[in-house]
């Protein structure tokens, strides 16, 4: 953000790739600030570019307020990612104050300020959309469904019920919002949308009655914290049978929907209708977003590369929104000469109530203006009573305080833990009541006795305690970490003497994710996101690492619905290591997914991150109608908690083809290792180098470079012998295998024949591969690449995986053709006819070979004449007088020249020379696989718990550490003499040559 008013955004994989977009104002608020004494965040000098709260509101909220002061209705929207700063800009933070705090604090204070002939009417309203229904957020009891959105044909929409609070001064307000945001972290707690999933719509209607001139001005003020603007492919239905059925997405979709049929009307585009009735949201902001509104957007962007993609839209959305053009007009109303309770029902808006007014409800209780607010002001002092002694009783007792995953809800509920015994559950009988996943009737019993604080769980239920489940009574300290049920975090905050000056913000969300990470063995360093000693971490793993810890909650909560709809499922995290499937074996990513186990019949699923969360959301809105007593059943293909039978990914083996460069035959045991890096099964595989014929190829055809292999043609087998010790056929015997492989450019997945039911089946399958004319690229691919063989795990009832090997090219042996990239340029260039065989593209590309060979020698014997003639013309009859001189030389080089049988026997020396090169490197490469597979085994052994056996793993990883470094050193030894014989060889008959 270079000026107040541009945005620039490079793509972080294309730094070629920037766009510039134009607002009316941009602000820069993610560095260069600092705290000034009262916690407000501040630019850090003269020269920062940071935006704070306080420059906002004074060219935002400002701007809101002299609309209402002038009787247009105002409409603020905050769009964006979850955690690009939504809720801080609308509400603030701490002492931050946002935007609707600082409208309404400002708003009293000028009202203080006005003339005394005049009546200000503000009243104060706050609502929740999620999943398409409506709560008040004042109201602490809940409708079932929601509160219902009410249409008026000349009035609009507006919501049925919905509590709006007449204020007297910002203090009310205040407290209010506090209220509302309780209520709303309560809703959240109790399994309700995290506040990120949903819209939260607050309301301030403004009235000025001059009652000098029975003339009233009316305002509207909407200020919409909109729900995270994730794409689908983000957090959506990607990769999913089941589409996000929840409709949690609905209004902010069909919010885009509306604003860029807007926006096409204001560019003169023919616009035939406006999906205004498509969502609770769009209806209920249907004046604002097209109509009597002036309508201002903040678009909350993130600067981190990973949301490239993501800030894209939210810029492109904005951008779509600044061409909608409003036509609003000031609410005015003069007042009729009449009786005297006619008037006041006037000043009350209920004779002549305008659309503003009904769209979030009307005032409820009879009486003037002086009569509602005295009411509301004796509600507001008993809220003010119990707030007072929530204060303090943090002064004397110790407590619980919620955490949330949204920083707004934190800090919001207080347990506070008497003297004496305290149950805690969800039974409204108990001292300390709690909402929220997995939390039984009776949870946990808290003890206060003696200045120290215990707790018990109440017999299976959950209780976690600084990431370390307890089942027994455990002594509290100050700031422990309590989760209960499923995911409820809470705080201790212990006696006021155990209490200093410490930053609770520090304990936040993440904090309790991480630390119970921690203890079940999960970390960045296991993970490998530390590539050595201090070295920089990888940003792939951190990325992982960081979906591991957002996952952890989701599916602690899945389980435990899972469990109460008695749907059998297990889901555990599993992070993949996308090396394996990598054929150069490059630890360079990890991805994470969710393993799905149906205890009762042991089908297994891999669920991808986006499956796992749509469907979290999909179980969500199954376990509320649960909770709220529905008991219709749901059909088989619409229950997030089933999947079709499908095959499962067991493992990967890597088989490393730099022995089939130079022509030998490889032959070993290779470990499938799972996601877990762990061994799922034993590979038995024989590579054999071989002639077009299939018949295996001798030593004496072992190439010293692999480079001479260029251009001539290569056939190799490709032999799955068994697989040994099947983990997955052990866990159920009823299950099968199936092993595929992909090499080099062949175009299809090749598959084995499925074995069912056999923990070490002889599998038995050969494949002959040919590459008439290996290219270098195929080359290098054999010296630098590994055949990567996957593990398939079958179960009951799922599809058998199979190829078609119609499209592959064959020879005319029927072997399998690959490296064909020049044969594919051949044939697209319409050189050959449709109906021709690929022996034909053969004939015709050794016959061009041939042509450009004796080309190149038609050219060097063209030199060569050319050199002669030049010669000769030199010479002349001059060097005719020389002739018997240089004839005698002649003779006499002849005569040193070696004979026929001398030439014969330098020849096989050299032969002889390679042939031992040859062998000796087959040799080291074989004592080169063995140590290999001894290293992988050794890696794969894993620390035992029990300190008895820790005595004889240590011996045996030393003999096994013993023995492996034995084998490295006799390999290399054996090398290094067999090398040593074969140089010493050579310079013998170099010194032949010589003499």
């Amino acid at each position: 953000m270079d000026s107040r008013a541009t945005t620039t955004i490079q793509d972080p994989k294309n730094p070629g790739h920037v766009k510039t977009f134009t607002f009316d104002l941009a602000y820069w608020s993610h560095n260069g600030f600092q705290k000034d004494k009262d916690g407000v965040l501040i630019s850090a000098d003269p020269t920062s570019k940071f935006a704070s709260q306080r420059d906002v509101f004074r060219d935002i909220g400002r701007g809101i307020l002299d609309s209402a002061w002038q009787g247009y209705n105002a409409t603020l929207l905050a769009y964006g990612q979850t955690g690009s700063g939504k809720s801080y800009s609308m509400i603030g933070f701490g002492a931050d104050k946002g935007i609707l705090p600082s409208v309404c604090e400002e708003l009293f204070r000028t009202i203080e300020k006005q003339e005394r002939n005049q009546e200000y009417q503000v009243t104060f309203s706050m609502l929740e959309i999620y999943n398409e229904q409506i709560r008040d957020l004042l109201s602490s009891t809940k409708k079932p469904g929601g509160l219902k959105l009410r249409e008026d044909h000349h009035l609009g929409f507006y919501v049925e019920g919905l509590k709006s609070v007449p204020c007297k001064n910002y203090a009310q307000i205040e407290k209010l919002m506090e209220q509302g945001t309780r209520i709303r972290t309560t809703a959240s707690t109790n399994m309700n949308a995290s506040s990120s999933r949903s819209h939260m719509v607050t309301t301030i209607q403004f009235k000025q009655v001059f009652l000098d001139r029975a003339f009233t001005k009316q305002s509207s003020i909407n200020l919409v914290d909109l729900a995270g603007s994730e794409r689908q492919k983000s957090s959506g239905s990607e990769g999913d049978r089941l589409k996000e059925g929840s409709r949690v997405n609905l209004s902010l979709t069909n919010l885009g929907n509306v604003i860029s049929a807007l926006a096409d009307a204001a560019l003169g585009k023919r616009v035939l209708h406006i999906p205004y009735r498509d969502s609770v949201l769009t209806k209920l902001l249907q004046s604002a977003l097209g109509g009597n509104s002036r309508t201002t957007l903040i678009a909350a962007i993130s600067p981190a590369d990973i949301c490239y993609e993501e800030t894209l839209s939210t810029l492109r959305y904005a951008e779509r929104a600044k061409k909608v053009r409003n036509k609003a007009v000031v609410n005015t109303c003069t007042l009729a000469r009449g009786s005297k309770a006619e008037s006041e029902k006037l000043l009350l808006g209920r004779g002549n109530s305008g659309v503003a007014e009904h769209q979030l409800g009307t005032l409820a209780a009879q009486g003037t203006w002086a009569h509602l607010l005295e009411q509301a002001w004796r509600d507001w002092e008993q809220q003010y009573a119990v707030t007072a002694l929530e204060r303090q009783l943090t002064t004397t007792l110790p407590y619980l305080l919620n955490v949330n995953e949204d920083p707004q809800l934190t800090g919001v509920l207080k347990y506070f833990i008497r003297a004496g015994s305290c149950d805690a559950g969800q039974a409204a009988s108990n001292a300390i009541t709690l909402q929220g996943l997995g939390i039984s009737g009776k949870h946990a019993s808290f003890t206060n006795l003696d200045d120290n604080v215990t707790v018990t769980p109440y017999s299976k239920c959950k209780v976690v305690i600084n990431g370390v489940p307890t089942t027994t009574r455990t002594k509290l300290h100050h700031l422990d970490r309590i989760i209960l049920g499923s995911n409820s975090a809470y705080l201790y905050i212990g006696f006021p003497s155990e209490r200093g000056s410490e930053d609770l913000s520090r304990f936040d969300y993440d904090f309790f994710q991480l630390e119970r990470a921690a203890v079940e063995g999960v970390s960045v360093h296991k993970l490998g996101a530390v590539s050595s000693g201090d070295g920089p971490a990888d940003p792939s793993v951190l990325a992982a690492f960081q979906d591991y810890i957002k996952l952890m909650p989701l599916v602690a909560e899945a389980n435990q619905m899972s469990e109460e709809l008695k749907k059998g499922l297990k889901m555990e995290l599993k992070v993949k290591n996308l090396a394996s499937s990598d054929s150069r074996g490059y630890d360079l990513q990890k991805e994470v997914m969710v393993k799905v186990t149906n205890q009762k019949t042991c089908e297994v699923w891999i669920w991808s991150k986006a499956k796992f969360i749509n469907r979290k959301f999909l179980m969500e809105e199954l376990y509320q109608r649960f909770l709220d007593g529905e008991d219709s059943p749901v059909a088989q293909e619409d229950d997030p908690f089933w999947d079709p039978i499908e095959t499962v990914h067991l493992g990967s083996a890597h088989i490393w083809l730099q022995s089939l460069a130079y022509c030998m035959q490889f032959e070993d045991q290779v470990a499938f290792l799972n996601c877990d890096g762990l061994e799922e099964a034993v590979l038995h595989i024989h590579i054999i180098p071989c002639s077009p014929a299939g018949q295996a190829q001798s030593e004496e055809n072992v190439v010293i470079d692999p480079l001479e292999l260029l251009g001539k043609r290569i056939d190799f087998q490709i032999h799955i012998i068994r697989c040994l010790g099947i983990k997955w056929l052990k866990e159920d015997a009823k299950r099968g295998i199936q092993i595929s492989y992909r090499i080099y450019d062949l175009p299809i997945t090749l598959y084995t024949k499925p074995v069912w039911k056999v923990v070490n089946p002889q599998i038995e399958e050969s494949l002959h591969f040919t590459a008439v004319n290996a290219s270098w690229e195929f080359l290098n691919y054999l010296q630098t690449n590994a055949l990567v063989v996957d593990l398939w795990g079958l179960q009951e009832g799922c599809a058998e995986l199979s190829c078609s090997q119609l499209d592959l090219m064959v020879t005319g042996e029927g072997h399998i053709m690959i490296d064909t990239k020049k044969i594919s340029n051949v044939k697209d260039t319409g050189q050959t006819t449709s109906n021709q065989t690929p022996e034909l593209y053969l004939k015709m590309l050794k016959l061009q070979q041939e042509m450009e060979l004796l080309r190149n020698i038609n050219r060097a014997l063209r030199k060569e004449n050319v050199l002669l003639k030049e010669s000769l013309k030199k010479t002349g009859s001059g060097q005719q007088a020389h002739q018997p001189s240089n004839t005698l030389k002649i003779t006499q080089m002849t005569a040193q020249l070696p004979s026929a049988s001398e030439i014969n026997q330098m020849c096989t020396r050299q032969a002889s020379c390679d042939g031992d090169f040859a062998k000796a490197l087959k040799v080291f490469y074989q004592s080169m696989n063995v140590a290999r597979g001894q290293f992988l085994r050794l890696r794969q052994y894993t620390t035992p718990e029990d300190d008895q056996m820790l005595r004889p793993f240590v011996y045996q990883q030393s003999q096994m550490l013993k023995d492996f470094g034995d084998l490295l050193e006799s390999s290399l030894w054996k090398l290094k003499n067999d090398i040593a014989l074969i140089v010493k060889k050579k310079k013998a008959y170099l010194l032949h040559i010589k003499q």
